[in-house]
């Protein structure tokens, strides 16, 4: 009779949060390099975990990061300042994200940070018309807006359009910055513009070009070991 041997599996300190881990931050190939081996200098596995939590950190951040604004506007009781066809392309661009993310069934870590920036960009396009004494515009345009997000989400719309809202991201973004920056040229102040809430745009920006450059990178990797494989 064969003599059977069993092999153990490792185990780690980290055992009770690896279902979590391997959900949210990183494949098990890293939990094992990190937390078995104990080799805490692996570079891909640093990288991976770095751009993971970054993206968490993103979304998380993204619940706050015009809560600054909105707050600046109603301590006020005023939208001076703020141009509301900024406020229309820049909801453009992140419906164009969020509509193309979700038809390419992104994981909610890679997009996530859109749908809270979302719900806060249509209530300071709200506040604008509100404090404008356009109270009833206000609510017309939340309206209308909700009823295109659903058209653009729904199985109706082609993917063709998904694609070019998305094409149009950028430059929709650039142009938006570009008419406030005019309104605060010709107002020759900032008026309500919120500092704190650019400077975390700005800083939400650069984290999620990291995370988007490695999760291409590893994308790739996957691609040519499939490929291999075959």
């Amino acid at each position: 009779m064969a003599e059977e041997t069993t092999f153990l599996k490792a185990s780690s300190f980290m055992d009770p949060f690896k279902g979590f881990l391997l959900a949210y931050l990183m494949p098990e190939s890293c939990y094992d390099e990190l937390f078995i081996k104990f080799n805490l200098l692996d570079v891909p596995c640093l990288k991976i975990l770095i751009s993971k939590g970054l993206g968490i950190g993103i979304i998380l951040g993204s619940v706050m990061v015009k809560l600054p604004q909105i707050l600046k506007m109603m301590g006020a009781k005023s939208a001076e300042g703020l141009s509301f066809q900024s406020v229309l392309l820049e909801l453009l661009a992140i419906t164009g994200t969020m509509a193309y993310s979700i038809a390419n069934k992104f994981p909610f870590s890679a997009w996530g940070e859109v749908f809270f920036l979302m719900l806060q960009t249509i209530t300071i396009g709200f506040l604008i018309q509100h404090y404008a004494g356009r109270t009833a515009r206000g609510v017309v345009f939340l309206l209308v807006y909700l009823g295109l997000l659903f058209l653009v989400l729904s199985p109706v719309t082609p993917t063709s359009v998904v694609t070019t809202m998305q094409a149009f991201n950028m430059p929709a973004v650039i142009v938006s910055r570009l008419i406030q920056a005019a309104t605060n040229f010709r107002n020759g102040h900032t008026g309500q513009l919120s500092a704190i809430s650019i400077f975390l745009l700005f800083a939400g920006s650069l984290a999620r070009i990291f995370t988007s450059l490695q999760e291409d990178l590893e994308s790739e990797e996957s691609s040519s070991v499939s490929f291999l494989d075959a």
